[in-house]
This record gives C-alpha cells, structure tokens and sequence, in this order.
C-alpha cells in the first residue's frame, strides 16, 4: 500500500507500535509532546486525511499542506480562549481532527455529518462561519476590537492563503488593520509564490535575522532602556528607528505588509515545526500586529496531488495507489458549457473569457489553451471580474464570466451598477446554481433567480438538458444585446435529452393535463416529469410547462397552461422567495387567475451539507413528496 505516498509515509506511520494520533483529543493534549513527537503526528495525520479522504472526497492538497502548520498553532496558542479564523476554511481539517472531531471524520461533508468548513454551530473550537474567500482579516478585526473593548487579553489569529490575496476585501481588512492599534497575528499561508519578492543575499539574512527570537527580544531591551532615560530617550528611539529604515530601504524595499503597519516574519518554511514554533511564540510576546509569511506545499505528502495540486483541490473518492477517482466521470454542464464556448470563439473574434481563479471549475481550461490572449484569470475578484467585463464590453468586446451562483452574489453591485444599468452585453453562465450537496450552506446557489431578476435589463436563462445550454449560450454571445445570464446546475442530471430546441423568451409545453399545471426551470424538469408519471397513476393529468427563459417570463404561454385547471404547482432548485414560483404567482394575480398555487422550492433557512437527492428529499422537493403533496390537495376537494 502507499505507491503513492511520499518518502515512505505509510511505512513510517505504520512503523510506530504507537499511534499517537490515537491519544490526541483536544488541543490540550499536544503540549505535552515534543517535537519529535509532533513530526511523528504530522506524518500519522496525513495518513489519516488521505485513508479518509479517499472514501468521502473533500479538499485534499489544501490540507496536506497546513499539518504541521495547524499542529504549531494549536501547541502555541490556547484554542478557543484564542480565536482561530481559517480564511475559506476548506483547509481547516487538521483543525477539526485535533479539536475533539476524529471520530466524526468519517461523516465528513455527508448529510448529517461534519461540515468541509467552520461551523459555529459544530465546534467552540470554529469561531467564525467561512467558505468564501478574503474574509478572515475583517472578521478577525472585528472580534479582536470586541476584546478590546471589553478588556481581554486573548490572541486573534487569521489563517488566510495567498490565493486570498487576489481579493480586495481583504486589502481593505489590511489597510483597516495596519492603522489601527487593534494587535492581530496574521498568518499568510503561501504555498504557491512569494508575496515579495526576494532580493539577494540581504533579504535572505534581514529575514532569518528578524525570525530569531534573540532579534525581537534584544530590540525591546533596547527601546525598553531608551524609554528610561531622564531626557531624549523616546526622540532617540524615533531617531534609531527612522536611521534603519532610511538604511534598510536602500537596499531592500519594504514589503507590502510593512508599509500597511505591520510587523513582518518570514518567509518560514510552513513544515519546519521548530521554527514554526518559535516564530509563533515570538508573536504571541509582541505588542504590534504581527504578519506571518509561511511557506507550505499543497499536496505534502501525497505524491499525486504534490505533483498535480490543482487536480487534488476539490476530490470525489479516490484510488489511494493510483489517485484517480473510483467513478469516472461523465461530461456534466461546466464541460459542456466551456466545449461549446471555444467552438464559438472559433468564428467569433470578439468572444473573451474571465474566470475568478476558476478555469478548471468552470470548464474553460480549452479554451485557456487555445485563446490565451482572449482569456483574463483575475484571481478570486469577482467584482473585478465583472466591472473588466463591463469595460470591455464598452469597448466592443463581448465577455463571458462563468462564476459559481454562490461567488456570483459577491459582484452583486458591480453586475448591478456597471454591467445592467449601462445595458452592456456581458454573458453570465451561473455555474452550480441550485443546490450544489456536499459543500453545503456557502456555497448552494439557491439565490441568483431573485437577485438577478430584480436587475433591470437583465435577462435569465435555465436550460434541462445540454443541448438547451449550447444553443442559449450561442443565442447569448451571438444574438443578444445587454446582460444575460444562463444559470445550469453542478453535474449531468438532464431532464427531456431529446427536446433541445430554445427559442428566448418562450416556455416549452412538454406535455398535457386537464387537472393540474407544473410550471418547472433547469434540473427539476427531470423531477416535475416524473412527478407528472407518479400523478398519472392517481388519475391526475398534470400538463408540464418548461421556463428555459425565466426573465421575461413567458405569461402568455403561463396563462394558456393554467386555463381551467384547479392546481398549478411551481418546482424549482430555489429559495422560496423571488423564485419562479413568486414570479408565477405574480403573473397569475395579476391576472385574475383563481387557481390553488403550490409553490415548491427550499425554504428561507440555510440549507445544510448532503447530496443533492438527499437535500430534496428533506426539502419535500423529490418526484415522491411532490405527488404525494398534490395528491393530498385533489383528496381534499
């Protein structure tokens, strides 16, 4: 076993009589280990996450990387007293496994079990909810200035990756943090490139100097002495201060971090644990902000997602040996979607891409390969994103911003403001709209149909099947004009493969029914048919009218559909409000429609973590608990 396995890890954990995984509850109980005991664990707990991973997929390189980092915070620091922020929080694992959730581990992003992210709710040990990026330094400062003010003397300690560096969100957290007097410990989790760039043999030996904890215990000494004396000690510190930053500056710039105002560390090797000891104990003993720079490899351990980090980021169930998933993979909308895209920009020169870090999610590495002057990776900016698209589409170009439905809703102003009320043709692909399962509440993309529809200008597709995905993304890029978005949901369920006809603006009457109306969009078509089979056998006859254009709403095909039946039912992969359904309901009032209205969508809540068919079970939204809803409804007439 363990082919895959770097430098024998499976054979070094398996070596050991004792496991000392085993013995590890509670933070509490790595204090007591020494350092060679800690690397021992570190190699134990990358077994463990790659044999557990393997049978519940979830987020693998991300986590190998950060073993020996958590492992130093949690030994240093005193969780929950001291307030652990993981930035996105898909590398917070390791984190979960030490703070008294081993046993559950098991259940990871299983319906019922252990979220992939933080949860207040899970854990004391998770303070702050996440999965998004960019966010732990605002709410870090936040909860940090909270102590402030009530006079504790806790650390606030926010764990972000560089990657979170592309988002603006988190400069403004820096810039607001940096001025203040507010101390955080910010540890910048690099394991892709240096922040700053390295300048020679003086950089080298200025940052190991500053590491040394002698460097930081003898500068206090210094000033601490200066302070004492009985005339010019504080202009003396200023003077020496001021001296070795004019000295320093002329042969090496300041980082970034160091103009916004803090004291900066590194770069420090994030799998060297003494050293990531040291420098967190030196740290936890300043008075300043602190930003660490640490240096990890995603993957560590694993040879497959070493080698390969971006493949092993998000995994399905996995071959331990090979490291391929156990289930291969069938073409699902984000291939189908970036297929047809490089096809039209075949024969369409002014067709350009923007991704937000995301060109393997979204299906766009084809066309990364063959358009790379036409292809704009911003990093994870989403309102970046779509404001350079509005600009382009200013000048002539016509843009396409594949996002996931949940990352969509942080350009809300920007799609509003820049891209709706100018008019401008930017196209939208929503991936993941709708629930997406194991990812649970951040990431379900069940809002995107009543914020975008409130847009002016904007128009919403919703394809069933593929076909309707490539003939609206033509109509989108070569025929439309102003905003559009096409929202299609996470993997290959199709509903009525066959029907692939789109004509924009016109609903699709699938089939016929005297007694009821199911007014349906995207993935449900599937479930709404197969409610309508279910129905047939009560001696119900449900006609079923297709959405693949959601705004403008088809109202006359709405209307023709309900005419005379005493129930239509709307069914959507949505929340309730500003659905289809509200959409609907709307029309139908409007027009004096007497009709029972059943509106079927998820409610007004967070919706937890589970597969998708496990989710709309819960949620009374499987073909079963919708027939049986309606069957109830004629009973009681």
């Amino acid at each position: 076993m363990g082919m895959g396995i770097t430098a024998g890890l499976y054979a070094f954990v398996e070596g050991n009589a004792m496991s000392i995984l085993d013995t590890i509850n509670a933070p509490q109980d790595l204090k007591n280990l020494s350092e060679e005991e800690l690397q021992t664990l570190a190699a134990e707990l990358r077994v463990f996450l790659i044999n557990n991973l393997s049978k519940t997929g979830g987020h693998l390189a991300s986590n190998l990387g950060v073993v020996e980092l958590t492992l130093a915070l949690h030994y240093v620091f005193n969780a929950p007293s001291d307030k652990l922020l993981w930035d996105v929080g898909h590398q917070s694992y390791v984190h979960k496994i030490l703070t008294g959730r081993k046993e559950q581990f098991h259940t990871l992003r299983q319906f019922g079990g252990l979220s992939g992210f933080p949860k207040t709710a899970e854990s004391p040990y998770d303070i702050f909810n996440t999965g998004h990026s960019s966010t732990s330094v605002s709410a870090a400062l936040g909860i940090a200035r909270a102590r402030d003010l009530d006079g504790a003397h806790y650390d606030v300690i926010p764990i972000f990756g560089d990657g979170a560096l592309t988002g603006g969100m988190l400069y403004e957290a820096l810039n607001d943090a940096g001025r203040s007097k507010t101390k955080l410990i910010l540890i910048l989790n690099d394991n892709a490139m240096s922040i700053s760039r390295n300048v020679g043999a003086i950089s080298k030996h200025l940052r190991n100097l500053r590491a040394k904890p002698g460097y930081f215990k003898s500068k206090r000494v210094v000033e601490h002495a200066l302070y004492k004396l009985p005339a010019g000690g504080k202009t003396l510190v200023r003077l020496i201060r001021n001296t070795k930053r004019i000295m320093r500056n002329l042969v090496l710039p300041t980082t970034l971090f160091e103009d916004l105002g803090f004291d900066y560390l590194g770069p420090i090797d994030g799998h060297d644990l003494h050293k990531l000891i040291s420098v967190l104990q030196i740290a936890r003993t300043s008075k300043k902000s602190v930003l660490i720079h640490v240096l990890t490899k995603k993957g560590k351990g694993y040879l497959p997602a070493e080698t390969n980090p971006q493949n092993y980021h998000g995994v399905s169930k996995f071959e331990i040996e090979s490291g391929l998933p156990t289930d291969a993979g069938k073409p699902d909308y984000s291939y189908i979607f970036g297929a047809a895209l490089t096809r039209l920009a075949e024969d369409n020169g002014k067709i350009v891409a923007i991704t937000g870090a995301m060109p393997v999610g979204t299906g766009l590495l084809e066309f990364q390969k063959r358009f790379r002057e036409r292809f704009f990776d911003v990093g994870i900016a989403e309102q970046h994103a779509v404001t350079l698209a509005a600009g382009l589409a200013a000048a002539g170009y016509t843009p396409v911003v594949p996002l996931y439905s949940s990352f969509l809703q942080r350009a809300f102003d920007q799609a509003l403001h820049d891209v709706c009320l100018q008019n401008l043709h930017v196209v939208f692909p929503v991936d993941r709209a709708g629930v997406v399962g194991a990812d649970g509440e951040t990431h379900h993309g069940i809002y995107d149909i009543a914020f975008l529809s409130a847009m002016p200008n904007m128009s919403i597709l919703s394809p069933a099947n593929f076909g309707e995905l490539e003939q609206m993304l033509d109509y989108a890029v070569n025929q439309h004009n102003g905003p559009i978005a096409i929202r299609y949901p996470r993997g290959h369920t199709q509903g009525n493969p066959m029907n692939t006809s789109f004509t924009f603006g016109a609903a699709k009457r699938i089939r016929e029914g005297s007694d009821a109306a199911l007014i349906t969009t995207g993935r449900m078509l599937q479930t709404t048919l197969e409610t309508a089979g279910l129905l047939d056998a009560q001696n119900i006859q449900a006609a079923v009218l297709e959405l693949p254009t959601i705004k403008p709403l088809d109202t006359a095909s709405i209307l023709d559909c309900t005419n005379g039946v005493p129930l239509v039912a709307t069914i959507e992969d949505h929340v309730l409000t500003g659905g289809i359904g509200t959409m609907v309901a709307t029309a139908l009032a409007e027009h004096g429609v007497q009709s029972k209205l059943l509106r079927f969508a998820f409610p007004d809540t967070p919706i937890p973590h589970g597969t998708v068919a496990e989710l709309d079970r819960l949620y009374g939204l499987d073909a079963g608990s919708i027939a049986k809803t309606i069957k109830e409804f004629f009973h009681g007439r």
